[in-house]
């Protein structure tokens, strides 16, 4: 679209509060923001020198714009959110937060088990959580235990199946940590009161169980149950030892969220504290990569709204370091300058600045990632080396493994956006190919990726390397013709050693600048190809190879040769054996078998033991 056409489109956008989206030429969401004024906003992406890399680049793809009018600046807000949240477009700021977090799940069945899972099932069972430590999740588990009688069996408790008698009670029931529902010992009501104490445990809400287990000790005493009074004072003890350990603020506070940020040029970083009762029962730090020199009260709002609805909060109080928009109309921001609410958000801070300190450090050891600005950057050079037509943010690299011709497999990495894409990662076992064949190989799993993402209607690389030079380059090539891919996609191949790039049909090769980042990313796909395939070849010979040598002998079958490893633990051992040490093993016919096989080359096949 010409600056004339984009000039007649924002006429048309009206002067009214609401949300513009910026769409690609491949119909791709590039950006979602939102405005006070919507034609004033999005005039000054045109109208205006930008200083900005990314948002110059932003402009450069737009193709066209699509806004929607909401009735006030608030509703905007909540839009942007949710389409951001909803479609993830690559120039809104990104929360890096891809953990799978813990849940406690309270199964729907009859007596629920209560345990940790990482996977939510749809099946009516409630969800707590989630948990941002695995290792608080079996803290309060172990505390839950200790305090609250539930079972842990996996039996099918139906009434039927316990009118029938069809169990007994186990060993937890004798220790005191379960009521015997299996036998009919404990009421359904009884136990669903129990899982009440465990609600409140894990929402941090220990008081409403001490307040419980006093009654119950109070009960007990007063019928002379003195023991069972100990019992219930033991694990009032317990709970109160947990409360004062997690208690790092004025018990009299309510409910509340605390969100703080640290922010520079580049990236921010967001802590967020979740309070109830006093405590502090989840503390999560997010990393935020700027794409459009976004404000800190932008960033800051996004995030809280993401961590809340992540962790479930119904908080009616956010404590902030300055005055931001929040989704929930009901929820009141806080910005405090003195008392317990100030101590919270100093705390808030401090533990933003761990987790900043820590990642600058990691960087400096260079175990942090590039930036994707820098990654966009090498990308660009490497199509301008390569004089590649696209960008080759979708970069996939082949190559072959094999150990003295045996068990050939070969191995796939891809790149995307510059960053290893694990998931997509394949590995191969070699199928059509015998012996060694290095092309032919090549050209057996180029054709078998490329012909499954066809018929998948999966999109295709920009960028295919194929590792080992001309010669597995043109096999690869002729299993792309076969395909009907040829225009598809640009590939080259990457000599081993002179690290030299060949193109189809070239002559010669060229040869990028050693220490040119569009080199250096070339070599580490090249590297990360060689080690996923090492890997995975060494997975393989140790499942099967010597294994599998010795069953490809005519007449020895799996059983001979399981016997045969089981007493000398290798082919290398097996190979230096006399035929008489062979026969003591597996007898005289299967030994000469095997004695032969193994000096078939040297000449007179004879044993010196025969």
């Amino acid at each position: 679209m010409t600056r004339e056409e984009f000039s007649e489109v924002i006429s048309s956008i009206p002067h009214q509060p609401g949300c513009y989206k910026y769409y690609s030429v491949e119909n791709e969401l590039l950006y979602v923001g939102k405005a006070k004024d919507l034609r004033k906003r999005v005039s000054s992406y045109f109208n205006k020198t930008v200083d900005n890399y990314k948002t110059r680049r932003l402009v450069t793809l737009i193709h066209h714009i699509d806004y929607t009018v909401t009735g006030n600046e608030h509703d905007a807000f909540l839009l942007e959110n949710s389409l951001i949240k909803h479609y993830q477009p690559r120039f809104n700021i990104e929360l890096k937060d891809d953990k799978t977090y813990p849940y406690i799940v309270i199964k729907k069945e009859p007596f629920p088990r209560v345990f940790l899972t990482r996977n939510i099932i749809r099946d009516g069972s409630e969800y707590l959580g989630p948990f941002t430590s695995v290792v608080r999740v079996r803290e309060l588990l172990g505390l839950v235990k200790q305090n609250i009688p539930l079972r842990t069996c996996s039996l099918n408790l139906s009434r039927q199946n316990i009118a029938k008698g069809k169990f007994k009670v186990c060993l937890e029931y004798h220790l005191g940590n379960c009521k015997g529902p299996c036998e009919g010992l404990q009421t359904e009501e009884d136990y669903a009161q129990n899982l009440q104490q465990v609600r409140h445990v894990l929402k941090g809400n220990t008081g409403e169980v001490i307040k419980y287990l006093k009654s119950e000790m109070n009960s007990f005493a007063a019928d002379m149950k003195f023991e069972k009074a100990e019992v219930m004072r033991q694990k009032i003890e317990s709970l109160q030892y947990y409360q004062a350990k997690s208690a790092v603020v004025n018990p009299r506070l309510d409910n509340v969220d605390v969100a703080s940020i640290l922010s520079d040029e580049k990236q921010a970083f967001v802590n967020y504290m979740m309070i109830s009762n006093g405590s502090i029962i989840y503390a999560k730090t997010l990393q935020v990569e700027k794409k459009l020199e976004e404000q800190d009260d932008e960033i800051l709002a996004l995030a809280l709204d993401r961590m809340r609805d992540t962790f479930r909060s119904n908080a009616k109080e956010a404590i902030v370091p300055f005055v931001i928009e929040v989704a929930d109309p009901d929820v009141q921001v806080t910005v405090p300058k003195a008392g317990d609410k100030k101590k919270l958000l100093d705390l808030s801070i401090k533990n933003a600045e761990v987790f900043r300190d820590d990642v600058r450090r990691r960087d400096t050891l260079l175990l942090g990632k590039d930036s994707k600005e820098k990654n966009e950057q090498v990308l660009e050079e490497l199509q301008t080396s390569l004089q590649l037509t696209d960008l080759p943010v979708h970069i996939e690299c082949f190559d072959n493994s094999n150990f003295q011709g045996a068990y050939p497999v070969a191995a796939m990495v891809c790149f995307k956006h510059g960053e290893p894409s694990k998931k997509d990662y394949r590995h191969f076992h070699i199928k059509t190919v015998e012996g060694i064949d290095d092309f032919a190989s090549m050209a057996e799993i180029v054709y078998r990726r490329y012909k499954r993402l066809l018929e998948e209607e999966a999109p295709f690389p920009q960028l295919v390397i194929i590792d080992g030079g001309k010669g597995q380059l043109g096999a690869a090539m002729a299993s792309i013709e076969r395909l009907g891919l040829i225009g598809r996609m640009t590939v080259i191949g990457l000599a081993k050693r002179e690290e030299s790039i060949f193109f189809p049909g070239d002559s010669e090769p060229i040869q990028l600048p050693y220490d040119s980042p569009a080199h250096l990313l070339i070599r580490r796909i090249r590297d990360e190809v060689h080690r996923f395939g090492i890997t995975f070849h060494r997975q393989t010979r140790s499942k099967g190879t010597f294994k599998n040598e010795l069953e490809s002998i005519p007449g020895i079958g799996q059983k001979t040769a399981n016997e045969l490893l089981t007493t000398f633990r290798s082919v290398k051992n097996i190979r230096t054996l006399t035929e008489r040490e062979l026969t003591k093993a597996i007898g005289i016919s299967k030994a000469r078998i095997v004695w032969a096989y193994f000096h078939a080359n040297e000449g007179d096949a004879t044993s010196p033991d025969a």
